[in-house]
């Protein structure tokens, strides 16, 4: 089974992906700010991250950056799918300089998001 990390400050929005996601066989864990999300990852092995980009203590970009720096092979490898609101191209560019892979947008449609998470898993 996989293991996706759904990463998001609204519990709402990560209680609704934890539902669609483990009625496809996934396996959930959830974090609520990118600090939370980094600590998770290090102990855990994961398949996939959804990281939101913006949120307090330490927001998706920034846990992007240090989860590709972490000192394992895995970390620079694992898909991160960025989640926002903010729909510009600079918002995409700044998800994927980062080290993120795919986008997703809020409020996310199930049938998008599962496109690109089968798109990032390939």
């Amino acid at each position: 089974m996989q293991t996706i990390l759904v990463c998001d400050d609204d519990k709402e929005i990560v209680e609704a992906i934890e539902i669609y996601l483990q009625q496809e066989g996934y396996h959930i864990l959830k974090a609520y700010d990118g600090e939370e999300a980094l600590e998770i990852l290090k102990e855990n092995e994961v398949h996939l991250l959804i990281m939101d980009v913006m949120m307090p203590v330490m927001d998706g970009l920034e846990a992007t950056k240090a989860i590709r720096m972490l000192e394992r092979e895995d970390a620079k490898k694992i898909p991160i799918i960025a989640m926002t609101a903010n729909a510009f191209e600079e918002d995409r560019k700044h998800a994927l300089d980062a080290g993120m892979d795919g986008f997703i947008m809020k409020p996310f449609r199930v049938d998008e998001m599962m496109k690109v998470i089968g798109e990032v898993m390939e």
